[in-house]
Order: C-alpha cells, then sequence, then structure tokens
C-alpha cells in the first residue's frame, strides 16, 4: 500500500515534498519570490537540492546571509574567491556534519563529485560577519530532555556558536516513539524573556534499526511523523500535518510541538530562524498547560539509543 500525499500544500504554512520546487531546487523557499508567495513571511528562508555527480548550483549574491548543510554525500563550496571542501555525511542520520557560513552579498556556487542532498539556509541580513568554515568537530552536540522527550540537537548555527547577523539555525533527531520540539513552545512576540522568531521545520524520516522492514510487493516502509502548530493569540494557525522526508512546516507565530515520530519511524529536522528584533537569541515561552512536563525529565535518564551514530 501507498501512500496518499497531497499534491499542494493544504496551507501556507505545510508544503508536502516537491510542492514547493523551483528550477533545480526541490525546495526553494529562499528566493524574494517564492518567500512572498507565503502570507507575511519576511525572516527566514530554505533551499534544498539533489545534486548528480558532477552538478553545480549557484546562488546569486543578496541581501542575505546563508549557511551551506550538506544533508547526504560532500560537496565543494566556492565563496568570496575560496573554496571549501565539505565533508558531509552518508546521512543526516549518521552523524553531523561540517557547514558552511558565507556572510551577507556573497555569490556561491555547489558542486558535488559524487552527488548528494545540500541545504542552504538563509534569513535577510545586513551586518557583515566572516566566511567560516565549521568543522564536524567543532559542531556542539547536545543531547535534550530525557525520556520519551530526548532528542539530539547540533548547534551549529547558535548565537554560543556561529557569529552571525540574524538567523539562528540548528538540526534536531529524535529516535522512534519519542517527542521533539516539546513541551510546546511559543516565540513570536519581543516580551520579557521572549524573541520574536519565524522558524521552519524541514523534515526527513527513516525506519528506525531493527525494525521488520515489508519488502516492496507487501507495500513498502511509509516512514512519517508529525509536527502540531496551533494558536497562541487572536492570531489563526491550526496546523497537524503527517510528515515524510522532504516536508516542510513553516511556523510564522502560535504555540509549536510537538514533534512526534511513531515507534518504528527516527525523525530529523533542520530548523531556521529568525526575526525582527534587536537581539539574536532563542529566548521562548512554554504553553503553560504543558511546560510542567519538564520538570519530570529530572528523573528520567537520556534515551539510551543517543547519540545516532550511523
Amino acid at each position: 500500500m501507498t501512500s496518499s500525499r497531497p499534491e499542494a500544500p493544504a496551507s501556507p504554512w505545510f508544503h508536502p515534498a516537491g510542492s514547493a520546487a523551483r528550477g533545480d531546487w526541490m525546495l526553494d523557499l529562499g528566493t524574494p519570490d517564492s518567500i512572498t508567495e507565503v502570507p507575511g513571511w519576511q525572516h527566514t528562508g530554505l533551499r534544498v537540492a539533489d545534486l548528480s555527480p558532477g552538478q553545480t548550483l549557484t546562488l546569486d549574491a543578496q541581501e542575505e546571509e546563508r549557511i551551506v548543510v550538506p544533508l547526504t554525500g560532500s560537496f565543494t563550496v566556492e565563496v568570496a574567491g575560496a573554496s571549501y571542501e565539505l565533508a558531509g555525511r552518508p546521512s543526516v542520520f549518521h552523524s553531523p556534519t561540517d557547514v558552511l557560513y558565507t556572510g551577507v552579498r556573497q555569490a556561491l556556487t555547489i558542486g558535488s563529485a559524487q552527488g548528494g542532498r545540500v541545504a542552504v539556509a538563509s534569513a535577510p541580513a545586513a551586518a557583515e560577519h566572516p566566511v567560516r568554515h565549521l568543522s564536524v568537530q567543532e559542531v556542539p552536540l547536545e543531547l535534550r530532555g530525557a525520556g520519551v522527550c530526548s532528542r539530539q540537537v547540533h548547534n551549529f548555527g547558535t548565537p554560543a556558536t556561529l557569529e552571525a547577523d540574524r538567523f539562528i539555525v540548528c538540526e534536531v533527531l529524535t529516535p522512534a516513539g519519542n517527542w521533539s520540539s516539546y513541551p510546546p513552545h511559543k516565540h513570536d512576540e519581543e516580551a520579557e524573556g521572549e524573541t520574536a522568531l519565524e522558524e521552519i521545520y524541514y523534515f526527513e524520516m527513516q525506519t528506525a534499526k531493527d525494525m521488520p522492514v515489508p519488502t516492496p510487493e507487501e507495500g513498502g516502509p511509509d516512514a512519517m511523523g508529525y509536527q502540531r502548530v496551533y494558536a497562541s493569540d487572536e492570531r489563526e494557525i491550526d496546523v497537524t500535518a503527517e510528515v515524510r522526508s522532504g516536508d516542510v512546516v513553516l511556523v510564522p507565530y502560535g504555540w509549536h510541538g510537538p514533534a512526534m515520530t511513531p515507534p518504528g519511524h527516527d525523525m530529523y529536522y533542520l530548523n531556521v530562524m529568525a526575526g525582527p528584533g534587536p537581539v539574536r537569541e532563542w529566548l521562548i515561552s512554554d504553553d503553560p498547560h504543558h511546560g510542567w512536563i519538564r520538570r519530570t525529565w529530572e528523573r528520567q535518564d537520556i534515551d539510551p539509543r543517543l547519540p545516532f551514530s550511523g
């Protein structure tokens, strides 16, 4: 049995794989034209492409900062007259990866000798910061939460790790059966203890290790999870999305979470956040109905399946 996928987004906030393709990009929410197609969206962007062996893609210089993230495979990136080798990884579930921050107003060319999948996160920006190649050894790996709320975070684009102007970028891996992005929280206003940040979730899923995967004749695997977004004030938003590899959920405002992965399926998501506020910082408010769950983590251990190791 094959899964039934929508041909187009059911809302501006959910984009199934392929529904936001443009040219050579399987996902393009990064060009000025593509951003204006999403009502009110203005602070973050994301492009994802599958490159065949020897293929190159070029992005012109724009008033935005970017970070290149190998998802699968290795890449060469040319920017500001220099060439950088990103060793990459076999898959997003294998390990962290080295990344390249390009700064603002920089054209770049991405190529791959062997082919692979690459993401380019972006944010409109003005302040100049130097190009930086972060090796995989420099990427902080955080184990967050406990018990069934355990997840793994790669903090390569956070304020503590990367000097940048506007965006905050990281990736999160959640083992099968766990809840991530939980308790539900928001960052949609500039207030005491909170910053206003748009957020992009780009998902990839896999069947968990040692699962009794059905054969193609039996229907094959269908790795999927769920993402929830709901209103925190008078602004309407109501998203309950069944997500698979290549899908995107946009969070303009509101409570968001959990990102749930059913038993048998591991979840990865790439987060891109940015906003209009004066401070580049991830400050959140928990939904008061659910924030108490954090106290229970003190009595639980981190899921022993973490960290992921291929």
